[in-house]
C-alpha cells in the first residue's frame, strides 16, 4: 500500500518546484557556496614553483596523486587553497563519534540535547584544527623535500604560510558545508565531496579515451568498464535501499469504556546502516603512508619502501588489508554509532512496543543484535567489493580512479539523500498550500454563515 506522502512525492513536478519559493531559494544559495568551493580550488597556495608542480602531478597523476586530487576535487593537483579538502573535518568527526561511543562522559554529553550537541560539535572543530595542522606541515615539508618551492623563498616562511593557508582553507570548507545544511539542501559537508568527484570526471574520461586512441586500453576494455560502472551503479542504488524490516507490535490500550487496538509497525534497519564511513576510514588510513611517499620522492627510508612494496595500491596485502578494515569498520561503526541495539530495545520499551515472541528489554536488545549481526555479514561483503573491484581493475588496466569504489557509494549516497531532501521540502510544502486552502475555505464558510444571518 502506497502512503499518502509518497503518493504525493511521485506527483511532484517542475510547476510545483517552481511554485516552492523557500526551496527554490534553498537551492540557489547552495549552488551559490559550491561555486565559491569550485573557485577556491583553482587559487594557488604562495611559493610554489607551478612548472615543478605541474610535471610532478603529470607523473604522479596516473598513481596515488590522482586519487588524492580526486578527493580534493582538483585542489591538491593545483595545491590550492583547499589542497587538504574537507577531509579533516570528516576524520575528526569520525574520531568524536567512536570516542562519543566509547567514553562515557562524551555519551552522557550527548544525552543532553541541544546544549550538548552543541559542545561535541565545538570539540570537532578543535579536532579539525589539530588534524589540518598536523597534515598541513606535512604537506608542507613534503614540497620543500619535493623541490616544488620557489628557489629564492624562505623554508621557514612558506612552511608558515603554507599551513596557515592550509588550515584556514579547510575551516572555511568546514564552515561552507555547516551553512549549506542549514540554510540550503542536503548535507554540505557530503556534497562539497560530491561536486569535487563530479567536477574531475571530465578531464578524468577525456584521459581514458585517449588511452583508447593512443592503443594503451583496448577498446573492449573501455566499453566492460562503461558497463560495469552503470552496473556497479545500479547495485549501489539497489543495495543502499535494502531494508530488513523487523515487525514490532504495540498493546491494546483502554481509554474509558473503549479498547483500542495498539497496531503494528516496522523497525527498518538498513543492509548498510554505516553507509560510506567504514570505506573513507579505511581509505584514509591506507592513503597515510603512500601519500608522504608520494611527496617525499627519492627521500624515502627504507622502513617507507618496505611497506609501500608489501601494501601498495593494487597489492595482495593492500587488498586483503582494505577489506578487512571495511569489514571492522561497518561492524564497529554499526554497533557504536548508526545503531544501538541496547537504545533501540530501551526505547522500543518506553514506547510499550515489542517485537512478537520477544521479551522487552535485554532479550529484545539480543535478537536486535542477532539480527544486525547477520545483515552485515552481506552489508560488508558487498561494501568490501564495491570497494576493491576498481582497485583490482585499476592496478591491471590502469583504470582512473573516478572508477574508484569509495567514490562510487559517494555520489551516489549524494544524490539519493538529496533527492529525498528535495522531496521532503516539496512536500512540506504542498502539505502548507493545503492547509491555506482548508482555512481559506473555512473563513469562507464562516463569511457566509454570517451573511445568511444577517439576512434572516
Amino acid at each position: 500500500m502506497v502512503s499518502a506522502a509518497e503518493q504525493m512525492a511521485a506527483n511532484t513536478s517542475w510547476s510545483a518546484l517552481g511554485k516552492a519559493t523557500d526551496l527554490r531559494k534553498r537551492i540557489l544559495f547552495t549552488i551559490a557556496l559550491l561555486i565559491v568551493y569550485r573557485l577556491g580550488t583553482y587559487i594557488p597556495v604562495p611559493g610554489i614553483d607551478g612548472a615543478e608542480l605541474r610535471q610532478f602531478m603529470e607523473d604522479a597523476s596516473q598513481g596515488i596523486g590522482g586519487m588524492l586530487s580526486m578527493f580534493t576535487g582538483g585542489a591538491l593537483g593545483r595545491m590550492g587553497i583547499f589542497a587538504l579538502g574537507i577531509m579533516p573535518y570528516i576524520s575528526a568527526s569520525i574520531i568524536v563519534q567512536l570516542m562519543t561511543a566509547m567514553v562515557p562522559a562524551l555519551e552522557q554529553l550527548k544525552k543532553e540535547g541541544e546544549q550538548g550537541r552543541k559542545k561535541i560539535n565545538q570539540y570537532t572543530r578543535y579536532g579539525t584544527v589539530g588534524l589540518a595542522t598536523l597534515q598541513s606541515y606535512g604537506l608542507a615539508m613534503s614540497l620543500v623535500s619535493g623541490g616544488l618551492v620557489q628557489a629564492d623563498l624562505p623554508v621557514p616562511f612558506f612552511v608558515a604560510a603554507c599551513m596557515i593557508t592550509l588550515v584556514g582553507g579547510t575551516m572555511f570548507l568546514m564552515w561552507l558545508g555547516e551553512q549549506i545544511t542549514a540554510r540550503g539542501v542536503g548535507n554540505g559537508i557530503s556534497l562539497i565531496i560530491f561536486v569535487g568527484i563530479i567536477a574531475e570526471i571530465p578531464a578524468a574520461l577525456a584521459q581514458f579515451f585517449a588511452s583508447g586512441r593512443s592503443g594503451a586500453i583496448s577498446p573492449a576494455v573501455i566499453v566492460g568498464v562503461l558497463l560495469m560502472v552503470v552496473a556497479v551503479i545500479a547495485f549501489v542504488v539497489f543495495m543502499e535501499r535494502s531494508l530488513r524490516k523487523i515487525h514490532i507490535q504495540y498493546p491494546r490500550r483502554q481509554v474509558g469504556m473503549k479498547v483500542y487496538d495498539g497496531g503494528s509497525s516496522h523497525l527498518p534497519v538498513k543492509v548498510n546502516p554505516a553507509g560510506v564511513i567504514p570505506a573513507i576510514f579505511a581509505s584514509s588510513l591506507l592513503l597515510l603512508p603512500v601519500t608522504l611517499s608520494t611527496f617525499s620522492g627519492q627521500n624515502s627510508g627504507p622502513v617507507m619502501s618496505t611497506i609501500l612494496a608489501y601494501f601498495g595500491p593494487g597489492q595482495p596485502l593492500y587488498l586483503v588489508f582494505f577489506a578487512g578494515m571495511i569489514v571492522f569498520f561497518a561492524y564497529f561503526y554499526t554497533y557504536n554509532v548508526a545503531f544501538k541495539p541496547d537504545d533501540v530495545a530501551d526505547n522500543l520499551k518506553n514506547q510499550n512496543g515489542f517485537v512478537p515472541g520477544i521479551r522487552p528489554g535485554k532479550r529484545t536488545a539480543e535478537y536486535l543484535e542477532y539480527v544486525v549481526s547477520r545483515i552485515l555479514v552481506l552489508g560488508s561483503a558487498y561494501l568490501a567489493a564495491v570497494c576493491l573491484l576498481p582497485e583490482i581493475l585499476r592496478s591491471q588496466f590502469a583504470i582512473p580512479f573516478y572508477f574508484g569504489g569509495t567514490s562510487v557509494l559517494i555520489v551516489v549516497s549524494v544524490v539519493m539523500d538529496t533527492i529525498q531532501q528535495v522531496q521532503s521540502h516539496l512536500l512540506a510544502h504542498q502539505y502548507e498550500g493545503l492547509i491555506e486552502k482548508s482555512q481559506l475555505s473555512g473563513k469562507g464558510r464562516k463569511r457566509a454563515r454570517r451573511k445568511g444571518t444577517a439576512r434572516r
